[in-house]
Formats: structure tokens, C-alpha cells, sequence
């Protein structure tokens, strides 16, 4: 796993140090936009990345405070992963990459860059209660599970 090495203090400088990789962005997007979760889910994403460096930067996303893992109730050897509120904060800046991207790639859209030219406030909202309502049944689970070991 790289290490993350700060160039300067500049704001823009500090982001790209964490989401100046591709392929951290794929990953962010497919935690937020979609049910992927597992390695395996990350695999089968349609710009299909390379083992190594998934495994790679979900370690980084992981040890920066975006991601966190779980082993999965139903497979011991398999780990799940779910974004954290830092994770979650980056919503609005993905959606205005998403928003960017389809302008110049008209074949880049879809139902979900449709939704957001309506009403984006409304789908960054959505999408953030959604996920931290998923994070706190998440907590609210594990908790539960941890107390009845």
C-alpha cells in the first residue's frame, strides 16, 4: 500500500493526496451509489481493476478513515466493506465529477445523473441519510452481536 506523502497545505494538494487515484473514486462511488460491498462486488464494476491494486487501495481507503471492513456473518474469509461519514462527505464532490463527466460524455449518463440535473440538493441528501442510517444499523448490529458473545 502507498503511504501518503503531503506535498503542501494547500486544500486541492491535500484532497488529490487521498482521491487524486482513479480508481479510489470507482471505489467511493460504488459504496455510495450502489450495494457493492464485497471485494468481489469491486471486481465485477465495469472498468474492471486489477486484484492487486483493489486490494491495494481499499487498505489505503481502509487506514485513511473512508472505509471500514467486517468480516461477513456468512463466509468467515470474506470482508465487507462499508463507508464511513468521512467516506459520506465526499458525496457532493463525486456527484459534481459525475455531473462533469456527463456533460462531455453524453453516453455517461442514466437514470441516477437524470435525478441529480433535477434535484441535486435533494439527491445528495437522500443519499447521505441513507448511508448513515445504514452505518448506524450497521454499528447497532455489530454491538449487538459483540454483546451476546
Amino acid at each position: 500500500m502507498k503511504e501518503i506523502q503531503h506535498r503542501s497545505n494547500c486544500p486541492i494538494s491535500y484532497s488529490l493526496d487521498y482521491l487524486g487515484d482513479k480508481w479510489v473514486l470507482l471505489i467511493l462511488r460504488d459504496l455510495i451509489f450502489t450495494r457493492k460491498s464485497s471485494y468481489g462486488d469491486f471486481l465485477a464494476s465495469e472498468e474492471k481493476i486489477a486484484t492487486n491494486i483493489l486490494g491495494d487501495r481499499l487498505k489505503l481507503l481502509e487506514k485513511n478513515g473512508f472505509v471500514e471492513s467486517t468480516v461477513s456473518p456468512e463466509k468467515k474469509n470474506k470482508f465487507l466493506y462499508r463507508i464511513t461519514e468521512k467516506g459520506i462527505d465526499l458525496i457532493p464532490v463525486i456527484v459534481e465529477l459525475m455531473l462533469w463527466g456527463s456533460k462531455y460524455n453524453p453516453q455517461g449518463g442514466g437514470e441516477l445523473i437524470r435525478k441529480l440535473q433535477k434535484d441535486k440538493a435533494g439527491v445528495i441528501r437522500d443519499y447521505r441519510e441513507k448511508l448513515l442510517r445504514r452505518l448506524k444499523e450497521q454499528a447497532l448490529q455489530e454491538n449487538g452481536q459483540a454483546m451476546s458473545q
